[in-house]
């Protein structure tokens, strides 16, 4: 049986891009998918390319390496992307500050612009201005996240990866070593294993006795088929209730909870935002709710009811948008304590290694990461990755 260089389990946008880039090194890569068709965070993602937003050195490095990685990706990978940029609005409410909320932002790289609503409107005819005091605008890139995992699992088969639609079930184990995978179908035999599996990181690790510090919240959001309207901005709230939940569900007081079956850890939030794909599909979000339980199901009551209420909030911002048919979806999102992804060797382990965990700018920051990554596994080198080794929250 042959033995893998990589296995990396999850053919999201973080194992695509992970398996591509080891594979252009040299590496053999088994890249594992449990889904012949995307149902991941990738598949329902809004695809915004936050290049503005990095607040440290670190994280403005990594963004401009991300739009830059973004601009050429499709020639790289001979596959459309459908990348664009366009303008982002970032709605301020009714009974909110808006120069507060403008001062959270003064530190990105590029600072978004405090504008009134008549210029709001202008630039997103469809906004209701009634429902808004404020917004800021930004300028941000886009990519149809389907097209770009396609893009890369493409290029990776040509540059000699392998790639199996299969479920991962059980990480092999000799001591304190990780030395394959049993899938539904067989055992694969690798000298490393990476973990690309968003939510499901935690759950599968876990299952083999390893933890780090990777968290999940469940993400539902509507999809309508292609419509006649026309979105020409990206609208979300200035102030992301989702990113108050995943640091309360990480914090040191709840994190203890987090192997307690069945529980729900916060209570759900819902940040209405949209955005139109270049087909004429509008992602409609989002609730995010914390469930111990990666596997609990909601029943179609659950579904409608949170369909409604998610109708109900963007038909007050943006009122053509709740006449629109739409479909109900949940995916699973990972995060991580510091909004930070988790990469590299899991201590205390050999040949198992985490690339998850990518809540905050993912799509931006993925690209650079996996490039960074591959090229530290073939030379050892690389100032940025240690950064974010899982070993930080051992300190």
């Amino acid at each position: 049986m042959k033995t893998y260089d990589w296995i990396v389990v999850g053919a999201g946008i973080t194992g695509a891009a992970l398996s591509y880039e080891l594979a252009k090194k040299g590496f053999s890569v088994l890249l594992l998918e449990q889904n012949k068709a995307i149902a991941n965070a990738t598949r329902f993602s809004y695809g915004g390319i936050f290049y503005w937003s990095g607040t440290t050195e670190l994280t403005r490095l990594l963004n401009t390496e991300g739009i830059h990685l973004h601009r050429i990706l499709s020639d790289e990978l001979e596959f459309d992307t459908q990348f664009r940029e366009l303008d982002l609005l970032l709605t301020i409410y009714p009974g909110e500050n808006s120069e507060e909320i403008a001062a959270t932002y003064a530190n990105c790289a590029i600072p978004p612009r405090l504008i009134g609503v008549k210029e709001a409107c202008d630039l997103e005819p469809l906004l209701n201005p009634q429902a808004l005091a404020a917004a800021l605008v930004v300028r941000q890139g886009i990519i149809n996240p389907e097209a770009t995992v396609i893009a890369y699992c493409q290029a990776f088969k040509r540059v000699g990866g392998c790639l199996e639609i299969d479920r991962v079930l059980e990480l092999l184990k000799q001591n304190n070593t990780i030395i394959g995978v049993k899938t539904a179908s067989q055992i694969y035999h690798s000298a490393n294993v990476a973990i690309c599996a968003g939510g499901l990181t935690r759950p599968l690790l876990k299952s083999a006795g390893i933890f780090a510090k990777v968290y999940f919240t469940r993400a539902e959001l509507l999809e309508t088929a292609p419509t006649y309207l026309q979105l020409q901005t990206m609208v979300v709230p200035a102030r992301l209730k989702r990113l108050q939940l995943e640091a309360l569900a990480s914090t040191p007081e709840i994190e203890k909870l987090w192997d307690e079956p069945e529980r729900e850890l916060a209570p759900p939030i819902l940040d209405a935002g949209a955005i139109q794909l270049l087909d004429g599909r509008i992602r409609i979000g989002q609730y995010s709710r914390v469930f111990t339980n990666h596997e609990i199901l909601f029943d179609s009551t659950n579904q409608l009811k949170s369909q409604e209420e998610i109708t109900a909030k963007i038909a007050n911002i943006l009122p053509a948008l709740g006449n629109l048919p739409a479909s109900w979806h949940q995916c699973l999102v990972a995060f991580s304590p510091d909004r930070l992804p988790c990469i590299g060797a899991i201590p205390g382990w050999q040949g198992i290694h985490i690339f998850s965990g990518f809540s905050s700018s993912p799509l931006g920051m993925v690209p650079p990461l996996a490039r960074r990554f591959a090229n530290y596994m073939a030379t050892g080198e690389d100032e940025i990755l240690p950064l974010m080794s899982p070993a930080r929250f051992l300190k």
